[in-house]
């Protein structure tokens, strides 16, 4: 099995609706994300899946995040835009664009500082 994996980062605002705490509080991130993909098999030149190609999967799922409030978001209006919301969110987007039989997204990694950090999978 081949496990590819990028990082990409962004920034964004959020607040925890009905949280008892800080975090009910309007307050920022500087997002870190990690996406893993797999796949048993490399195409005719060698590669499993272009890094170019799961980079810019990343980007288009990411930015319409970056540098905006994630609560004020049309779909976080339901559930709050915790860091465990965000990382299903970006797994389900990202299986969307990318599984297709050959290759699968495996997990999603979100770090919400440097020392706090989950990850999501199916």
């Amino acid at each position: 099995m081949f496990e590819i994996e990028i990082d990409r980062s962004f920034s964004a605002a959020h607040q925890l609706k009905g949280y008892d705490g800080d975090c009910r509080n309007l307050h920022g991130h500087n997002y870190e994300v990690t996406v893993t993909v797999e796949s048993e098999t490399l195409n005719e030149i060698g590669i499993a899946l272009d890094f170019k190609k799961l980079k810019a999967a990343l980007d288009e799922v990411i930015s319409p995040y970056d540098h905006h409030n994630l609560s004020e978001l049309p779909e976080f209006q339901e559930l709050n835009p915790t860091s465990e919301v965000l990382a299903r969110t970006i797994f389900r987007k990202m299986s969307e664009l990318l599984n297709d039989g050959n290759v699968r997204v495996a997990r999603v990694r979100i770090g919400e500082s440097a020392s706090s950090r989950l990850t999501y999978s199916e």
